[in-house]
């Protein structure tokens, strides 16, 4: 199988998400710099991967500073973190990976410059496994849910190419796979970047999952027909109250599944949990470039002069989601109360 990032001879290796499912390329970041605008052009995406690769940016940021003490060397590496958590706003994993790197000098207030760039790297591959088995558990956890023969949407991309190995919402339906319980997986195109046609239809393929790809504003209608059984997605942030950072269009997709009394799942790791967001009103919403919408394959679909709109996420509200995944469990309503106890429990174990 693929593998989104690895780390290799002082180098950050990204599959590049965009040439998918055309070609299979590889990125080589050697530099904060790099690893940043692979971020910010969506190289690599997924709330936790970007987390992990923002910790390796960081060890590489680390490695390019030139301090002759401690404290000159703290205060570029803040610097470093900062322009690396300034690419997407949204997704709280990047900023939670980041703050995670920072305590680890707050652990070794007699250490140097060089022993902190050794303790930065253990700690970024540390998020980085943790991921993998994070995610492992989330679709132990979420298969549970699923019935034989269920035909199950899902939204954007969520697989291994958006967390550091297996996935967090495909995580699920993999896990449901395997145990023999998937009739079928309906993957939305996901405009305007296309994520589902292009990642997610292109990893069921590599896993040996039936895929079917329909657009956007499809969804509606299959619910209608009884084509659809359950709705599983990913998140970028959950808010204290259950409240759910996503993909553009997944708040449609959460009324549509309720209005036809379709279970609406979200799946995401505990880093993902932000506590200390009371709700969802509170999440800042990256607004990426005009021409994702303006344009389409290089080509100009949309007339001059018109304005844009491009907001990369919308929040869904906490009642209308059915539960909430993640690796320390299954989260119900009230969910203020649910969150807080899988958190602790995550951060105790």
């Amino acid at each position: 199988m693929f593998k989104t990032l690895r780390w290799k001879d002082d180098t950050l290796f990204l599959l590049d998400q965009t040439a998918l499912p055309h070609e299979e390329r590889t990125l080589a970041c050697r530099s904060a710099a790099e690893v940043a605008e692979a971020i910010r052009t969506m190289r690599v995406r997924g709330a936790p991967a970007i987390g992990a690769a923002g910790a390796y940016g960081l060890v590489l940021g680390a490695r390019e500073i030139r301090a002759g003490n401690r404290e000159d060397f703290m205060r570029a590496l803040r610097g470093v973190a900062a322009s690396l958590e300034a690419t997407r706003p949204t997704a709280v994993n990047l900023h939670w990976a980041l703050t995670r790197l920072l305590r680890v000098p707050e652990g070794r207030p007699a250490a140097s410059p060089d022993e902190l760039r050794v303790a930065l790297l253990a700690e970024a591959h540390a998020i980085a496994e943790e991921d993998a088995r994070a995610n492992r558990a989330i679709g132990a956890f979420g298969a549970a849910l699923v019935r034989p023969g269920e035909r199950i949407l899902t939204y954007c991309n969520t697989g291994s190419l958006a967390t550091v190995d297996y996935g967090t919402a495909f995580g699920i339906i993999r896990a449901a796979h395997e145990q023999g319980k998937v009739a079928r997986v309906i993957a939305c195109e996901t405009r305007p970047v296309m994520q589902g046609a292009r990642l997610t239809a292109w990893e069921a393929l590599q896993a040996g999952i039936e895929v079917t790809v329909i657009t956007d504003n499809a969804a509606g209608a299959l619910m209608r027909q009884g084509l659809i059984d359950r709705v599983i997605v990913g998140a970028d942030r959950v808010a204290a109250n259950g409240d759910v950072a996503n993909k553009i269009g997944t708040y449609t997709l959460a009324v549509l599944a309720r209005a036809h009394e379709i279970p609406f799942i979200v799946a995401a790791p505990c880093s993902t949990v932000d506590l200390q967001t009371p709700e969802g009103a509170a999440i800042p919403i990256e607004e990426r470039r005009p021409d994702e919408v303006t344009h389409f394959a290089g080509t100009r679909v949309v007339p001059e002069g018109v304005g844009v709109m491009n907001p990369a996420f919308d929040i869904t509200p906490h009642h209308l989601v059915t539960a909430i995944v993640t690796d320390a469990g299954v989260a119900m309503p009230p969910y203020t109360r649910s969150l807080r106890e899988l958190a602790t429990a995550r951060v105790g174990g």
